[in-house]
């Protein structure tokens, strides 16, 4: 027997004419790439939509296009994830730090019709344009008093096609199932893959982290997403915030310690979301200050491991709730957060700080299990290691456009294989152990190259911290730990060997400590682990 409920599909469009109706007159804030502050409300956001969305019809923008963006986070590309995804129509964000070659397959495998760009990407897509046979217009993301002289054929300004076209469109009603958004991972090794999302899959997904169990998005919070809009949507805050009415602060492309902090006091932000290497900035800019985050109420860390150190620095030194979350492209992205049970409440800081270091629980709609090498479940006691595998709603069935990495990436059941070494403990936090491909085998045991670093990053002279593994004439690897120190700061080796002693074992300990200014860094900001090898490989540990 059916029930007696509506069949109504759940649709991108359908969120920002929500916000516009009930949450009109709440700010929308941009720090602009011309520079100034601009600032608007949903109900301005959500006319200029369906105006852009009427723009992309006359350019021939139909159902299933792709029209891909290269843009930071700002209004205007707020605006362009409804009017594209609106009328069914594919919004592809297209990450702006990829190599050359990347962004070449993506933009011709997506076969992106239309390209939306800021100011800033102009002279990247110059260079481009020429191996991007299938795009038929660009429009750049400004208006005409800063329209800047191009080469890119029939170059149209963005604020002029908006203003060309009344509000008059109404939102379509189609399948939920309908395809919205093309996010391609970051694609180190082989090409890059395509996940595509439905309209279904990202209001579920927004729905999740809503919830309180995860980052917990309302209409009382100010939200300033560091994590770019051009990577995963932004961890999906564009349609959260739109879901709840929450404001809205975009940092266009400042995201330094000092731009970041004027936005948070003049905002009154409560609520913002970045990866590692942003909050580390961060830090160090309030550290050399003096300067504080009053008002901020929590942080959300993702895109890799946060650093022990780091939770602690912002719950302890700051009293902000630092909230470590893990995720993937092909997840929408949030699978888990690490929040505590009401059973851990009462236990010491040192505690709670270890439960917050792990990646977490799952929100609801995802399922994880953790299998071995013969593909059997391992059990949930946060020692017996295995891949990742996970499965949802929210989850990607396939990639697009690709069978041979489709059918590498799911088990016959069709989980998902993350490529994770991960546990699961027995309240069902899970703890990524590490990636398959950087995991240290050493004597037939296994050392977590996240585990060491994490330790390394909570010396207090050290910036950052990468592990790698290099050969070794008996121990098949051992770890060599690269270090950034911080600015002022010259940390020795002997110092750095003596603060890890008492923090992990002693067969884990870097058999060589290498300082260096910087790492390599990932499109994602991520360490970039494959050039480290690369740089390092005939490097001589000490001990070989």
């Amino acid at each position: 027997m059916r029930g007696l409920m509506m069949d109504r599909p759940l649709l991108i469009g359908a969120l920002i004419q929500y916000a516009a109706e009930y949450h009109g007159d709440t700010e929308i804030v941009t720090r602009t790439t011309e520079g100034p502050i601009y600032r608007y409300t949903y109900a301005e956001a959500e006319r200029r939509a369906r105006q852009l969305a009427k723009a992309m019809k006359r350019l021939g923008v139909g159902l299933g296009d792709r029209v891909a963006t290269l843009a930071w986070n700002n209004h205007r590309h707020f605006e362009i994830y409804f009017a594209v995804s609106g009328i069914g129509a594919v919004c592809h964000t297209v990450n702006p730090r990829l190599f050359a070659d990347q962004l070449r397959y993506i933009v011709n495998h997506a076969e992106d019709k239309v390209l939306l760009l800021d100011l800033t990407f102009v002279p990247i897509a110059e260079k481009m344009a020429g191996e991007w046979p299938g795009v038929r217009h660009y429009v750049i993301m400004t208006d005409r008093e800063h329209m800047p002289q191009t080469s890119l054929p029939g170059a149209l300004c963005y604020e002029e096609i908006v203003a060309g076209e009344t509000p008059d469109l109404v939102w379509p009603e189609f399948d939920e199932n309908t395809a919205s958004s093309l996010c391609y991972t970051s694609g180190t090794t082989g090409n890059p893959k395509g996940a595509l999302y439905t309209h279904r899959s990202t209001l579920l997904h927004s729905f999740a982290i809503c919830s309180a169990n995860a980052v917990g998005v309302s209409m009382r919070d100010a939200i300033l997403p560091v994590v770019p809009m051009f990577h995963v949507n932004a961890w999906g805050i564009p349609y959260a915030a739109a879901m709840s009415g929450a404001k809205l602060v975009f940092p266009g492309p400042k995201l330094d310690g000092a731009s970041l902090h004027e936005l948070f006091t003049a905002e009154k932000v409560t609520l913002s979301l970045g990866v590692p290497t942003v909050w580390l900035g961060l830090l160090q800019y309030l550290e050399q200050t003096g300067k504080r985050l009053d008002g901020v109420k929590r942080v959300t860390v993702g895109g890799s491991a946060a650093p022990r150190a780091m939770i602690a620095a912002f719950e302890e030194k700051y009293g902000v709730q630092c909230i470590h979350g893990w995720g993937m492209t092909e997840m929408s992205p949030v699978g888990t957060l690490a929040l505590p049970k009401l059973k851990h409440l009462e236990r010491s800081t040192d505690e709670l700080l270890a439960i917050k270091s792990k990646q977490g629980l799952p929100l609801f709609g995802v399922d994880m299990k953790v299998v071995g090498a013969d593909g059997a479940a391992r059990p949930h006691d946060g020692a017996s290691t295995g891949e990742l595998l996970v499965r949802g709603p929210w989850i990607v069935s396939g990639y697009f456009n690709d069978d041979q990495a489709t059918a590498a990436a799911f088990d016959e059941e069709g989980w998902f294989r993350t490529g994770d070494v991960s546990a699961i403990d027995g309240d069902g936090y899970m703890i990524i152990v590490d990636r398959s491909k950087d995991v240290i085998k050493s004597g037939g045991e296994w050392i977590s190259s996240i585990d060491v670093e994490n330790a390394a990053m909570g010396h207090p002279d050290i910036a950052e911290a990468a592990v790698i593994g290099l050969p070794h004439p008996k121990w098949d690897e051992r770890p060599l730990l690269i270090v950034v120190p911080k600015p002022g700061c010259q940390p020795s080796k002997d110092s750095i060997t003596a603060f890890l002693g008492d923090k992990i074992a002693r067969w884990q300990l870097p058999d060589d400590v290498v300082i260096v200014p910087e790492l390599p860094h990932g499109a994602t900001g991520k360490v970039l682990k494959t050039q480290l090898r690369e740089q390092f490989k005939d490097y001589r540990l000490p001990t070989a």
